[in-house]
């Protein structure tokens, strides 16, 4: 008996094995749709809240402990009055009129630290013969997240996420927006309000106060 050879073309051959290919594999990927989760969703990060400022804390901290960290000699003092004629609460002040960057520290009856403040919205002298940076310890004028006073604004969303309230502002003639933190959520004992100022065409930060729970 004569056997019969079947010839197939090189593009029958290709489709058989596409077909195999298939058929194996094809299990694989409907198992892999199959087991993602409906609705699954990311984990939202974490809200972070603000303990410190220039490494002192409101609420806790006192002037004793300011003087530890910044030298009385290069302080100045005010008590200012309100606009009922009362004497505002006690200010204590360190700055570099070469730089314009001040820390100042407002205080209660009791000399317990209530706010804190870094600015860089202070008059400048430009005299920066005596410079006092290093006197001054303006390496620890930070947050205690690290935010420092010219870091950019997504520095600010990025550590803390978006602001409570923000808006624009004037601060004499300089545009600037202010972006209000609170931190009611972290409970009572802990610093409840961050204000931050930036520059409104740059984005960077010019200011930041840090104050107590309110008593």
């Amino acid at each position: 008996m004569k056997r019969v050879w079947t010839k197939f073309s090189p593009y029958a051959s290709t489709a058989v094995c596409v077909a195999l290919l298939l058929a194996t594999f094809s299990p694989i990927v409907c198992s892999q749709t199959t087991s993602q989760i409906p609705g699954q969703t990311k984990d939202t990060a974490p809200r972070v809240n603000e303990l410190t400022l220039a490494g002192l804390r409101p609420g806790r901290d006192s002037l004793g402990d300011a003087l530890k960290h910044f030298k009385a000699k290069y302080s100045s003092s005010s008590s200012p009055r309100g606009p009922d004629q009362t004497e505002s609460p006690e200010m204590k002040e360190w700055g570099d009129a070469c730089t314009g960057h001040s820390l100042k520290v407002e205080l209660d009856g009791h000399g317990l630290i209530e706010a804190i403040t870094l600015s860089s919205l202070v008059p400048q002298d430009g005299k920066c013969v005596n410079r006092r940076i290093d006197a001054l310890n303006m390496k620890d004028w930070a947050t205690g997240h690290g935010l420092r006073i010219g870091d950019p604004r997504n520095r600010v969303t990025e550590t803390y996420g978006e602001p409570d309230s923000s808006g624009p502002s004037m601060r004499d003639t300089k545009e600037l927006e202010i972006l209000r933190y609170r931190f009611g959520w972290a409970g009572s004992e802990v610093p409840q309000d961050m204000t931050i100022y930036c520059a409104r065409e740059s984005g960077r930060v010019l200011e930041i106060t840090l104050a107590r729970p309110a008593r």
